[in-house]
């Protein structure tokens, strides 16, 4: 054997050898607290309001901070606690937006007709 292929084959046996020395377990993962879950749902459904209404920048920012605190900003800009949506509540959602929808409706244009449309009786 030459002294080039005893090089290789040592080399490699090293190699092998002290590479499981090296090798880290990753830590494992953690299963989410309660806490966390209920975070993620609500910031979720936020997320889904916020696309819902074609939220954007700045506007999109406020309306994410107020929904995740679980508050609905009034005109002082001060939050109270947001009451969940009947069944009633969410038909009359989804058939403004579908009427905003239809009408391509975008901006401040669709800002205005939901509000008028969601307020009306």
């Amino acid at each position: 054997m030459s002294v080039k292929t005893f090089v290789v084959i040592a080399a490699t046996a090293f190699t092998l050898l002290t590479s499981n020395a090296f090798a880290q377990d990753a830590p494992a993962k953690k299963a989410p607290t309660e806490k966390q879950l209920a975070q993620r749902a609500k910031m979720k459904s936020c997320n889904a309001e916020a696309k819902t209404q074609s939220l954007k920048g700045d506007d999109r920012k406020a309306f994410m901070k107020t929904c995740l605190s679980g508050g609905t900003p009034d005109a002082a800009g001060s939050t109270e606690p947001m009451p969940a949506p009947t069944s009633d509540q969410k038909a009359k959602m989804k058939a403004c937006n579908a009427e905003a929808k239809e009408k391509t409706l975008k901006g401040d244009d669709r800002k205005a007709f939901m509000k008028t449309c969601l307020t009306a009786g």
